[in-house]
């Protein structure tokens, strides 16, 4: 049990750092730049890459959060107490991610695609891209958290 505990940690800390990486080009790279396109721009590029981030992302996100889920319980089984703790912190921190994801961000993903998809630009896709940058930054800095308690329960004993 406890090597499957830090096969499964392995595996989700390899899965939730495709979202964190994902979530920090967001946090500095996308988000200021764009400011500095207009509305149909946004629109067209920020639906585009929702359309694909939307169908192709799951896959890493949910396989971190039950590689997390299954590490946990696998350190608990092998009497692994404090890498059972950090793998019960990753997986609570990966689940206020989700609701956030879903709450604040899948929203505003789902307006810009079905614009970009029609071919046309709703008059508010600034107050839009305004909505989901107001929320990557703490994405990012939970999955910065989830990822370094992954990494603890991969150390702990």
């Amino acid at each position: 049990m406890s090597v499957l505990s830090r096969v499964l940690a392995a595996v989700a800390v390899l899965a939730a750092a495709v979202i964190y990486g994902t979530d920090v080009f967001c946090a500095i790279v996308q988000r200021p730049a764009l400011t500095r396109v207009d509305d149909r721009t946004l629109t067209s590029v920020m639906g585009q890459v929702h359309f694909y981030g939307d169908r192709r992302l799951p896959v890493p996100g949910a396989l971190g959060l039950l590689a997390a889920a299954l590490s946990t319980v696998a350190a608990a089984l092998a009497g692994r107490a404090a890498a059972a703790a950090a793998g019960a912190a990753a997986v609570l921190v990966l689940a206020v991610w989700m609701v956030i994801y879903l709450r604040a961000s899948a929203p505003v993903n789902r307006r810009l695609t079905a614009a970009a998809l029609a071919g046309y630009t709703p008059s508010d896709a600034r107050a839009l891209q305004q909505r989901w940058d107001s929320v990557i930054n703490a994405r990012a800095a939970l999955q910065a958290l989830a990822v370094a308690a992954l990494c603890a329960a991969l150390a702990l004993p």
